[in-house]
């Protein structure tokens, strides 16, 4: 920002972020998208659909490559493609199982291959509509890395009711959809519709790819998604507890991020993604070391009982 400056006073650092306009809309939608992705995100983890969730956040680029060209809102073009390349997705599976747990090594395989073709293609178009548009196209670098400047607040509106849809709709379908992602076949042979719940899934996680791609740019949207929820389940087993940790993670690793490129003159999406990363890191050391302890403590106790009986 040139002439601000970072200082230890973090009331005086957030009253100066937000005597701006475009700050105060740029932490209110990173606070929608922190909590929309990492809802979808958990649930993405842990039905092994990271590979769905890369073609998803790499079709936000082609969606706002093309909103560029035909003068529409970006936001159109997220949401548009993300949710089209969903529901393409979710038309080549085979089967209602959860991706990486097909039957077969087989169909996942072709699944993957589906997948991968699909993205391969729609990044290709997103080249074609740069080249096509003739005029400046400013912010590829914010297309691609992402941007807190210009988040308007009818953004902010956009990105609140397509969160509030998302989560109204995970929260009715949660306690079937967490059933056939651990257990996909025993859930479909006791009537769950596995497969119709995949599809809607598939169609959450392309609008929740959309919204956050608007924060983090399109090449580093599946680090929101991802890096949280991991990090979560590094972190403790129990669903309830590690899907409110994943929401807390991406919650700080965005204003984090906000903080740090509103004073530094990086991307966005750079901050987002290494402060995410970080917190990985550190959850799989707190583990590493909970086991080594964990290991300790039996040849300690032994050795107490040694010395014990070797003073008897």
């Amino acid at each position: 920002m040139g002439s601000v400056s970072f200082s230890w006073n973090l009331v005086d650092d957030f009253q100066q972020m937000w005597s701006y306009p475009f700050m105060v809309n740029a932490f209110r939608a990173g606070a929608v998208v922190a909590v929309v992705a990492g809802v979808t995100g958990w649930f993405m983890v842990l039905r092994r659909q990271t590979f769905a969730a890369h073609t998803l956040s790499a079709v936000a680029f082609p969606g706002a490559a093309f909103a560029t060209l035909a003068g529409i809102s970006l936001s159109l073009g997220y949401f548009g493609f993300c949710v089209a390349a969903a529901l393409i997705l979710a038309a080549l599976r085979r089967g209602g199982t959860v991706s990486g747990t097909a039957s077969g090594d087989a169909g996942g395989s072709e699944e993957s291959a589906a997948t991968g073709v699909v993205q391969a293609f729609l990044l290709a178009c997103g080249y074609l509509f740069m080249a096509l548009y003739k005029g400046l196209l400013a912010g590829p670098q914010a297309l691609l890395f992402g941007s807190f400047l210009g988040i308007t607040t009818g953004q902010v509106t956009t990105l609140a009711v397509a969160a509030l849809l998302v989560l109204a709709v995970l929260a009715v379908i949660g306690r079937p959809l967490l059933f056939a992602s651990v257990d996909p076949q025993v859930a479909a042979g006791r009537g769950v519709p596995v497969r119709g719940l995949s599809t809607l899934f598939l169609v959450l996680l392309g609008v929740a790819t959309a919204e956050a791609a608007q924060i983090t740019g399109a090449l580093l949207v599946f680090a929101l998604l991802v890096l949280p929820a991991a990090t979560a389940q590094q972190l403790t087993a129990r669903p309830g507890r590690s899907l409110l940790l994943t929401v807390a993670i991406g919650f700080a690793v965005t204003w984090a991020g906000l903080v740090a490129a509103f004073y530094w003159p990086y991307p966005l999406g750079f901050f987002v993604t290494t402060f995410a990363f970080a917190a990985f890191l550190l959850a799989h050391a707190a583990r590493a070391l909970a086991a080594a302890t964990a290991r300790r403590r039996p040849a300690l106790a032994l050795a107490a009982v040694g010395a014990v009986g070797g003073a008897a």
